[in-house]
C-alpha cells in the first residue's frame, strides 16, 4: 500500500514538474516572439518609405507573417528586407497585398534610393536596440552604400561600436565617421 501510494506521487510530482517546466518554455518563446514583432513593428515604423500602419505583424517562434496592404512591390519587398534583416527572426511569410500595381518600372534611381532608406533604417534600429549606444543622438544618412554617422557620442568606445554597427549592415560598403565625442 505504501508502495502504491508513493508511486502516485511520484507520478503526480513528475506531470507537475514536467507542466511547470513546459510552460516556463513557452513564457519564453511568447516573450522572445513579442520582442521579435515590437523590434519589426519599430523598424517598420522608423522607415519613411512605409506605411507601417497599413503592414500588420505576427511572429511566432521566431517567424514573422506580414500581412496588410503597401502601395507597390518594391514596398512590399522592402518591408520583408527590413524584418528579416532583424536579429532573431527565422523566415518572413510576405502576405502583403500591393494596392494599386500601375505599370512599375523598376527605375534604378528609385530603387537606389529605396535600398539607401533601407539601410538608414537597419543602422538606425540596430543602434536604438544596442544599450551601450545612444542611438537617439546618431544621426544617420546612407547614400550609395556609403553610410554617414554623425551625432555626440560619450566615449571613443561608443563611437566605435557606432561605426562597427553600420560596418556590419548588409548593403553597406563605407561608414563616413562624423561623430564627435563628447568633452
Amino acid at each position: 500500500m505504501n508502495r502504491s501510494i508513493i508511486s502516485v506521487l511520484v507520478a503526480a510530482s513528475l506531470t507537475t514538474v514536467s507542466a511547470t517546466a513546459s510552460a516556463d518554455n513557452s513564457w519564453k518563446n511568447e516573450a522572445k516572439d513579442a520582442w521579435i514583432d515590437g523590434k519589426a513593428e519599430t523598424t517598420l515604423l522608423l522607415n519613411g518609405n512605409l506605411n507601417s500602419f497599413t503592414i500588420n505583424t505576427d511572429v511566432k517562434n521566431g517567424e514573422v507573417t506580414l500581412t496588410g496592404t503597401v502601395e507597390s512591390d518594391v514596398d512590399k519587398a522592402l518591408a520583408e528586407e527590413l524584418v528579416s534583416s532583424l536579429d532573431g527572426v527565422s523566415d518572413v511569410d510576405n502576405q502583403l497585398t500591393v494596392k494599386a500595381d500601375k505599370e512599375q518600372k523598376k527605375d534604378s534611381k528609385i530603387m537606389k534610393g529605396l535600398k539607401d532608406s533601407k539601410v538608414e533604417t537597419v543602422v538606425k534600429t540596430r543602434l536604438l536596440f544596442e544599450s551601450e549606444v545612444s542611438g537617439l543622438d546618431i544621426e544617420v544618412e546612407a547614400k550609395d552604400g556609403v553610410v554617414t554617422l554623425s551625432g555626440k557620442v560619450e566615449t571613443d568606445a561608443e563611437r566605435d561600436l557606432a561605426i562597427a554597427i553600420a560596418k556590419n549592415t548588409n548593403d553597406v560598403k563605407r561608414v563616413n565617421d562624423e561623430l564627435h565625442v563628447a568633452s
